[in-house]
């Protein structure tokens, strides 16, 4: 209950942003737009937005198998929606539900999923940066969002699989009282960290982590061509996509509200796509690819006899 009060909060906010992003455009073209929307390019958006969720929900199940942890996929993938759902809490730290869920059900001890966290947030930002790197080619500027990017991965990866840094990191995070009790099941969680990030894992779940984005940033490119924007290439806006949601995720601010879809604004407008009509296209870019999701996810919870 904690996780989704601190919900309310964050809804306020996204409706005064997204208030804002429309009112600093012409609201009649808006509205011209959002008319004149192709209304089939819906089912092909939902369908890849679903299979995006799949991929993803396919490394956690891989995650929890390579502990030798087993669950039944239908709760499995009800616990998955949960956590993405909770996942617009500060700092995501809702996502950390689902280790308490499978606590409870199936009596799974908390230093064994807890690390589960940081191992999908690094993959997901490996396959975000390698993605947005696909599209320098379009967007020179790009390149230093992705350096920088590498960098921070780079430190990220080396603090992981070091366990002196590791404990270094953790005994520094240890200072602010209010992820203190977060790192609790960390402190003995290092060998999991370890094992998630072998050889063949990491080649295994960077390639469902490229997937993703790949997928993802195609039910934005459809989501485009329902407004019949057809001079900007696939590529471009699936590269273009994942360098916005990590400028929102570096602000750490829950989904990157405000950030991500101002950075998408700008590279869109930046790709000769007038103002109001990127400010309509990523508003419904982000209600499918993140409010979407986050709906269904509370409909599990709702649901949900685990809880």
């Amino acid at each position: 209950m904690t996780s989704i009060k601190k919900i309310i909060p964050v809804l306020i906010a996204v409706i005064i942003i997204y208030a804002i992003f429309l009112l600093l455009v012409d609201l009649d073209k808006i509205t011209d737009k959002i008319i004149n929307f192709k209304l089939e390019f819906i089912p092909i958006i939902v369908s890849l937005v679903i299979l995006s969720w799949l991929i993803v929900y396919f490394r956690w199940h891989l995650l929890l198998k390579n502990l030798e942890i087993t669950i039944p996929h239908k709760i499995n993938f009800q616990i998955f929606m949960i956590g993405g759902a909770l996942g617009i809490t500060p700092g995501k730290i809702g996502e950390l539900f689902k280790s308490q869920i499978l606590k409870d059900k199936f009596n799974i001890s908390r230093t064994k999923t807890v690390p589960l966290f940081i191992i999908e947030k690094f993959f997901d930002i490996t396959g975000a940066l390698i993605v947005t790197s696909f599209g320098i080619w379009f967007i020179p500027e790009l390149g230093y969002l992705s350096i920088f990017g590498f960098i921070l991965l780079f430190i990220l990866f080396k603090i992981l699989i070091s366990k002196r840094l590791f404990d270094k990191t953790l005994i520094f995070f240890e200072r602010f009282n209010f992820i203190k009790k977060y790192l609790e099941p960390l402190s003995s969680s290092h060998e999991i960290l370890t094992k998630s990030l072998q050889n063949k894992n990491l080649l295994v779940f960077s390639s469902l982590s490229i997937s993703y984005w790949i997928v993802i940033g195609l039910a934005a490119f459809f989501v485009i061509q329902g407004f019949g924007i057809s001079f900007v290439s696939i590529l471009n806006i699936i590269s273009t996509y994942s360098s916005s949601l990590i400028a929102g995720a570096l602000s750490f601010i829950p989904g990157g509200i405000g950030i991500a879809e101002g950075s998408l604004i700008g590279l869109l407008s930046a790709q000769n796509i007038e103002l109001s009509e990127a400010v309509v296209v990523v508003v419904l870019i982000r209600l499918f690819t993140l409010w979407f999701s986050t709906i269904v996810g509370f409909i599990a919870l709702k649901t949900s006899k685990t809880l």
